[in-house]
């Protein structure tokens, strides 16, 4: 860009004419920092997952595709630190919900009990080992997740309650729609590597579907995922002592105070 800078001879430069150079000097000074400070373009990157030879009836019936997580990971550097949530994991009808939950480090997750009986919600292998305790209907229990890995919970209580939280050391995250769209908004341009998890897929075979993602600002569309569940077992938890669970009964006889 070419500034119209005026020359002046000896005996015309004065005072005006030195203000007026001054004047011009700062402008171009405020274009520069301007330029400087102007925010990055970020984008969003969609996609969408399948899954194959299930033996889940809500996929095989219903083609529910909900429950994978997907992030980014920079291919150099470190990822932005993510700023912590505050997020929730409801106790309804013997179920956790949801069922899959993705956070940053850091994070508060609330645990309320929505059921008219009691829970009590724990983690004793991998990720992060927690145990909440036994707490009656329409009260709440905190965890704060301060390391990532994969942590499975459990209700002490009810051995077919499980969920899973996925604890992330990235900012660029999403969980699949039952539909299986995803989309991991506000990434800033770079080059990373896309990380799949799904409980029901070994780590063979999501790690066989990581890629090389190129993020600049524009939306950046990938190509559908197609995840197989070959092989997925269910296998029986112990409690939070490491022993099996004792034959279910009642709840309102087996805690005096819950709610018929």
């Amino acid at each position: 860009m070419t500034w119209p800078w005026h020359t002046c001879s000896k005996d015309s430069a004065g005072v005006g004419s030195a203000s007026a150079l001054l004047r011009r000097a700062a402008g171009v000074a405020v274009l520069a920092c301007s330029l400087l400070v102007m925010p990055v373009l970020a984008a969003t990157v969609a996609g969408t997952v399948e899954l194959t030879d299930s033996r889940d009836p809500a996929v095989r019936k219903h083609k529910d595709y909900s429950g994978v997580v997907l992030w980014l990971e920079p291919i150099q550097g470190a990822s932005p630190a993510p700023a912590p949530r505050r997020a929730q994991m409801v106790q309804k009808g013997k179920s956790f919900v949801p069922h899959v939950l993705a956070i940053p480090v850091g994070s508060v997750v609330d645990f309320p009990n929505f059921d008219p009986i009691f829970h009590n919600a724990f983690s004793n292998f991998s990720g992060q080992i927690f145990d909440i305790g036994l707490y009656p209907p329409g009260t709440n229990r905190t965890v704060t997740f301060k390391r990532d890995g994969i942590v499975r919970v459990f209700c002490n209580i009810h051995p077919t309650m499980s969920a899973v939280i996925v604890v992330l050391r990235t900012p660029y995250f999403a969980v699949s729609k039952p539909s299986g769209e995803f989309a991991i908004p506000d990434v800033a341009p770079g080059e990373y590597r896309l990380r799949i998890f799904h409980e029901r897929s070994s780590e063979e075979r999501t790690r066989s579907l990581e890629r090389r993602v190129m993020v600049d600002s524009a939306a950046v569309n990938l190509p559908t995922l197609s995840l197989s569940e070959t092989g997925y077992l269910q296998m029986p938890h112990k409690n939070k002592y490491g022993k099996e669970y004792p034959p279910e009964i009642e709840d309102h006889v087996t805690y005096p105070g819950a709610r018929k």
